[in-house]
């Protein structure tokens, strides 16, 4: 009794499973059935909107953001270590090539220096010494040869008296030697006194100037040799960064104009110019570098700013164009849907987009002309009677 039950409750959820396929089923095919319908628009015309096809020029724009990078930048650092007397630049300041931007405590070079000066006059005295000993030799050497001669002299004298002028030829040599280590000595002391003047020496020129754009220490401070300073950079001309993918890759140049944008200056734009490209891509995001050179002769653009650039990546002087709306597709095929003459039907026209600009589009390979359906494409075919909205004077004039 308990089966039959089980089993007549599971015939009845078979039947009802059922009956709903198969409901489902004809309600998709009565819609399939009225969308074909109303696409072939045998009943009545379609109302649609149209656009017209337009020629002139068109470019393809591509806005990239970025952050604007300083031309060049490097680290103010003393070769040599001590404290801090003074620093004559600070954050903002504006730098000269070559300039004194801080100062070190140099009373223990300057001793270095004097000490070396000392070691030079010892060494020159002791040149002359040996010099003076080696004239004495010589004329040592003068007499014995000269009583040698007369047979007053021996051998051994001779001898002796050679010996003696060839040490003191040495001697002499000695202490050249040393005059010239003490006097590069000399130099080298007073080279380290020289780096107690910190220069801002970047590889520039007579008359150029760059900005300080950070500074690491105070006066006061005790510093060893190669020690972060202050950053000094180059504003002008200043470095735009952005990054690109493949798909844009291929179309960029050198030398292209850019326009950039900045939220600092909402109402201005910028002209740049695209300086270099990456010859390669980042692994972990596929893009390459891009380097733009901005002019900014005014300072007021700085590193760090988030900036919009917009390229012209291609250009067509004489394109025909339709608006991007009316682009439409069939059977996977890009077309429009071209109206006749007397705006009563629409002709499918397979084409080919090109470059689209705003609210425009190219087309390529195709010689178009007359208006394009811009709305209601989706219930068009090839054909299909068409209706378009009256102007709205018409309206009022036929109410009145």
């Amino acid at each position: 009794m308990k089966a039959n039950k089980t089993n007549t409750i599971f015939l009845l959820s078979l039947l009802v499973i059922a009956a709903l396929i198969i409901w489902l089923l004809f309600d998709r095919l009565g819609n399939q059935t009225g969308d074909d319908a109303t696409r072939r628009g045998d009943d009545r015309p379609i109302p649609v909107e149209t656009g017209t096809i337009e020629r002139g020029p068109v470019e393809l724009r591509r806005t990239f953001t970025g952050t604007l990078e300083a031309s060049a930048a490097f680290v103010v650092a003393p070769k040599v270590g001590g404290r801090i007397e003074e620093l004559t630049s600070d954050l903002g300041d504006e730098v000269a090539w070559n300039q004194v931007v801080a100062r070190l405590d140099n009373a223990e070079f300057t001793q270095a220096v004097a000490q070396a000066e000392a070691d030079v006059e010892v060494a020159r005295a002791n040149l002359k010494e040996a010099e003076s000993l080696l004239e004495i030799a010589r004329r040592e050497v003068q007499r014995v040869e000269s009583l040698s001669k007369r047979g007053v002299s021996s051998e051994s004298e001779k001898d002796t008296a050679m010996a003696n002028l060839l040490a003191r030829e040495a001697h002499v040599q000695v202490s050249q030697a040393q005059l010239v280590r003490a006097e590069a000595e000399l130099e080298a002391a007073r080279v380290r006194l020289g780096y107690t003047k910190v220069t801002a020496g970047w590889s520039g020129r007579e008359g150029e100037h760059r900005v300080v754009a950070e500074r690491f220490v105070d006066e006061g401070e005790t510093v060893s040799a190669n020690a972060s300073l202050l950053e000094i950079v180059d504003l002008n001309p200043i470095t735009a960064v952005f990054y690109v993918t493949e798909r844009d890759y291929a179309l960029l140049k050198q030398g292209q104009k850019v326009l950039l944008r900045t939220d600092a200056y909402p109402d201005e734009s910028f002209s740049g110019s695209l300086k270099r490209i990456a010859p390669v891509f980042r692994e972990n995001t596929r893009q390459a570098r891009v380097e733009l050179v901005v002019d900014n002769s005014d300072l007021r653009l700085k590193p760090g700013m988030f900036v919009r650039a917009t390229i012209v990546l291609d250009r067509v002087e004489e394109a025909v164009t339709i608006p991007a709306q009316a682009l439409t597709k069939r059977k996977g095929e890009d077309g429009v849907f071209l109206v006749n003459e007397e705006n009563t039907a629409v002709q499918w026209q397979p084409v080919t987009p090109g470059i689209r600009q705003d609210e425009r589009l190219e087309i390529r390979d195709t010689d178009l002309s007359g208006r394009v359906v811009t709305l209601g494409q989706q219930l068009l075919d090839d054909g299909s009677a068409i209706i378009l909205p009256q102007p709205e004077d018409a309206d009022n004039g036929s109410s009145d």
